[in-house]
């Protein structure tokens, strides 16, 4: 299995830094730099192509675009375009969307599962230069078939956690991209829930690379408690400590709350954090668990090239 490292630039950031901090990835030696297509920040198919274009080598990930936002043939044609501009180096992640917002836009779908299935399936016939005609709950196309299909259709992930959608990335996706914090347990429970030979596991998390180890873990507690939720059973239950940290967040009245909660040994084990070789070690244990991509996330507030330059640094350890 290939064990790749990368980094994620922050959906907080306008998208006209994106192409310099994509750089900077590359500049570190690192394999991939992913962007996020969140409601109601910069879109995802205009900055991807920006970082492509802004860079030589690095593979460029969107993770994740909502299956329901685009009608699947346009998406098709945006990606077949980027993947035939720069082969090799797109990875497209497509999930559900967030409830609320895909209802903002009058985009939510009746069945998000069939939503989301459907327009994988067709998106990825398209991009094999098939000629589509399609008639599902949510998808419907006549005769639809690319003039520019991609020699090499770029790879396709899935953005999902629960069981009935990860059984669904395993039909119609390559691999699954599993949202911070992921840990070895979550990825092994992933893997098992898919049950499917050959599909890829990328892995978010948070990154504090810090000699001090009591250090790291305090600058990473906001983050990791900004991550989990209510609906991070399939993350959390996995953990020995898992039903333990699910009772807390629901005790909590609020993000900061939980913060305060979070005990200092939950922390470590869902963040990135501590001295060089800790993180090497962490990482490490998420490839041995099944992991083929690492993507590693600046904590909010702290300079992005700092966080990549550690990225970096750790990238450099691991190749030994």
């Amino acid at each position: 299995m290939v064990s790749r490292l990368g980094v994620r630039i922050p959906r907080e950031l306008p998208a006209a830094r994106l192409k310099s901090l994509a750089q900077r990835a590359e500049q570190e030696g690192l394999d991939e730099v992913w962007i996020v297509e969140d409601c109601f920040y910069a879109g995802g198919i205009a900055t991807a192509s920006a970082v492509l274009a802004a860079t030589e080598k690095i593979t460029l990930g969107i993770g994740i675009m909502p299956a329901v936002a685009r009608n699947p043939a346009i998406a098709a044609m945006e990606i077949a375009a980027m993947a035939e501009l720069y082969p090799g180096r797109l990875i497209a992640g497509f999930g559900h969307g967030v409830p609320s917002w895909m209802r903002q836009i009058d985009a939510w779908p009746k069945s998000a599962l069939a939503a989301f299935e459907e327009t994988l399936t067709v998106i990825r016939r398209l991009l094999a230069g098939e000629r589509v005609s399609f008639e599902g709950k949510h998808v419907r196309l006549d005769e639809v078939e690319l003039e520019f299909p991609p020699a090499l259709p770029p790879k396709l992930v899935a953005g999902v956690r629960g069981p009935k959608s990860l059984a669904a990335a395993g039909r119609v996706a390559d691999g699954t991209l599993l949202a911070e914090p992921a840990t070895p347990e979550y990825v092994r429970a992933t893997r098992d829930l898919i049950g499917v030979e050959g599909h890829s596991i990328a892995a978010y998390n948070w990154l504090a690379l810090d000699a001090d180890q009591d250090r790291a873990r305090e600058r990473a507690r906001s983050d990791v408690a900004s991550a989990i939720g209510p609906n991070s059973g399939p993350a959390l239950e996995p953990l020995d400590f898992g039903a333990e940290l699910l009772a807390e967040v629901k005790a909590a009245t609020d993000r900061q709350d939980l913060a305060r909660r979070l005990r200092p040994e939950w922390i470590d084990r869902l963040s990135i954090s501590g001295p060089l070789d800790r993180c090497v070690e962490q990482i490490r244990a998420l490839y041995a668990a099944g992991t083929e991509s690492v993507i590693l996330l600046p904590l909010l507030g702290e300079p992005e090239e700092e966080s990549f330059a550690a990225a970096g640094r750790i990238a450099s350890a691991l190749r030994g």
